[in-house]
């Protein structure tokens, strides 16, 4: 062999290379059965012809199995599938969200803000007469309030059981009894049920459930079997109460305007409006994984300051703060905001 076959050869790859070659090569199949495992489940999920959602999800998975069978090369297997599901992700893009829809009753209105300086209108404010936790009536009026009248920011927090998940809701308290409360949830059509799974896809439409707390809290405590709700006061001054109240506003009428999607990972009860509101707050804290697995969200706010706490440690807040017992006593009494806060820390 002369010198110049020895230059032609080719020079042989870093010892460690090959084992990094196939981690990468492991990685990257991985991800590909993911986004493949997602392609699958949005068609099957979310397209709205039901009678083709099965036969387009089983061609979609020969599609994919024919290619890793047929392309021999497996750089081009890898980008065919890739390409399968960026097809599929670029129709689940294309469906949008709407305001019309065969809505579940308490849910038939969104509610909207009208404001007008200092005084603020809400239309489509819910406050149901329950009967039963399915069955209700006179559920919807309009409500004016004053900014300058806003004292407080209070966060009622309902557990059912798994220590993962939580769901908050936010009261404003205007004057010295008059109460509004935001919860953000899922909007869902007849016949719906929340389920966590299809809360990663397009099924429910996101809705900002603005109401009395004789609805929206007495609903959980005394009517649903098993939800645990805690009231807590925030630290929040009346300023900045006022600037986050008019945040909610304002995305009622985005909302109103631009219906979007619920999403269980990135438009739900804490993500929706979480960078929002700590956009300017004093002393942010960074993102933390309660957030989102937000069962012990009350314990993380206590934690970085955001809650009155009378002196007191946590567990010992939180027995104290539990308001099932008082909210079933006072029932329809009108003053079932006041009867509820007796003898909670900071009110």
């Amino acid at each position: 062999m002369n010198t110049k076959d020895l230059r032609s050869q080719p020079t042989p790859p870093p010892r460690g290379f090959r084992p990094l070659r196939m981690l990468g090569l492991v990685i990257m199949w991985l991800v590909l059965a993911l986004l493949t495992l997602w392609a699958v489940a949005a068609l099957y999920v979310d397209f709205r012809i039901a009678a083709l959602r099965i036969p387009l999800t089983v061609i979609y998975v020969l599609a994919i199995i024919a290619i890793l069978v047929k392309v021999k090369r497996r750089p081009w297997a890898a980008a065919l599938c890739l390409a399968g599901f960026c097809v599929v992700l670029t129709w689940w893009l294309s469906l949008k969200p709407s305001n019309d829809g065969d809505w579940q009753a308490d849910t038939s209105r969104t509610a909207w803000a009208e404001i007008n300086g200092d005084r603020v209108t809400i239309h489509n404010l819910r406050n149901c007469d329950y009967h039963t936790e399915t069955e209700y009536s006179d559920c919807w009026s309009d409500r004016t309030v004053y900014l300058s009248q806003l004292r407080y920011a209070d966060l009622f927090f309902t557990t059912w059981g798994s220590k993962y998940i939580g769901h908050p809701i936010v009261s404003f308290q205007f004057g010295d009894n008059d109460h509004i409360a935001f919860s953000i949830e899922a909007r869902y059509k007849a016949g719906q049920s929340y389920s966590a799974i299809l809360g990663f896809f397009r099924q429910y439409d996101l809705i900002f459930i603005t109401a009395d707390e004789r609805d929206v809290i007495r609903l959980r405590t005394n009517y649903r079997k098993d939800e645990q709700v805690f009231l807590y006061r925030t630290t929040v001054s009346p300023e900045r109460a006022r600037e986050i109240f008019l945040i909610y506003a304002d995305y009622l009428n985005q909302l109103r305007d631009q219906p979007e999607w619920y999403n269980a990972l990135t438009r739900n009860c804490t993500t929706t409006l979480d960078s929002k509101i700590v956009a300017d707050v004093k002393n942010p804290q960074p993102w933390n994984y309660q957030l989102l697995l937000n069962g012990t969200l009350d314990e993380l706010l206590y934690n970085r300051g955001r809650l009155v706490t009378g002196g007191l440690s946590f567990p010992e807040l939180k027995q104290r703060e539990h308001i099932n017992a008082a909210a079933r006593a006072a029932n329809q009494s009108p003053d079932f905001s006041t009867l509820i806060r007796v003898g909670r820390a900071g009110f």
